[in-house]
């Protein structure tokens, strides 16, 4: 598995988040090691923007706030993440920039990331104890991947016509409009034949 490139050999807590704060690049924190992350595709862009708009509007007055890209996940003192968007229910005002409660985690692959969020990051991830779903979503071809505390964090997998169900929140969205306007090969086929019907 291959990680982004190294800024340090080492780095305490206290230097990462002290230097994430002036940083220009976004950097993830493991083991002491700090890692670069790289840009966001136009593809990877319009499927956080289309999951985040629908689960804050289904989420305005509740407890709950929907976050996305720029808000950490703190592991432990030795593990920090970027997620493409986390749902937070509980209250969770120690730090400005990072949560330590998500209730849903939401990943979005590529070629590059895909086998570091199934593995690694997944398994860090499942030892939050607040997290109850942790979602992997394909940007290259129509995938939905879910996992699930209730579940015994089974894979689930989501297709176009599926709709995903976020358990925790009791909310529902179809793959389509989590794709809405991503353009891959999965995308360009369904709109031919919607078009064609």
């Amino acid at each position: 598995m291959s990680l982004p490139q190294l800024r340090h050999d080492y780095i305490s807590e206290q230097e990462y988040l002290e230097g994430e704060k002036i940083s220009e690049i976004k950097h993830e924190y493991i083991d002491g090691s700090v890692y670069a992350m790289a840009g966001a595709s136009k593809n990877q862009q319009r499927i956080i923007a289309n999951l985040a708009r629908h689960l804050g509007n289904y989420l305005n007055g509740s407890p709950c706030e929907v976050f996305f890209s720029d808000i950490k996940v703190r592991v432990d003192a030795k593990t920090y993440f970027y997620p493409d968007v986390i749902v937070v229910c509980e209250n969770d005002d120690a730090d400005d920039y990072y949560t330590e409660s998500p209730r849903i985690i939401v990943e979005v692959l590529s070629s590059s990331t895909r086998k570091f969020d199934h593995t690694l990051k997944r398994q860090f991830y499942q030892t939050l104890p607040s997290l109850e779903e942790y979602i992997l979503i394909e940007q290259d071809f129509v995938q939905v991947e879910a996992y699930r505390k209730t579940d015994a964090w089974k894979s689930n997998f989501y297709y176009l016509d599926d709709t995903v169900t976020f358990q925790s929140l009791g909310f529902s969205l179809s793959v389509a409009e989590i794709y809405r306007n991503v353009k891959n090969d999965d995308m360009r086929e369904f709109l031919a034949q919607v078009r064609d019907t």
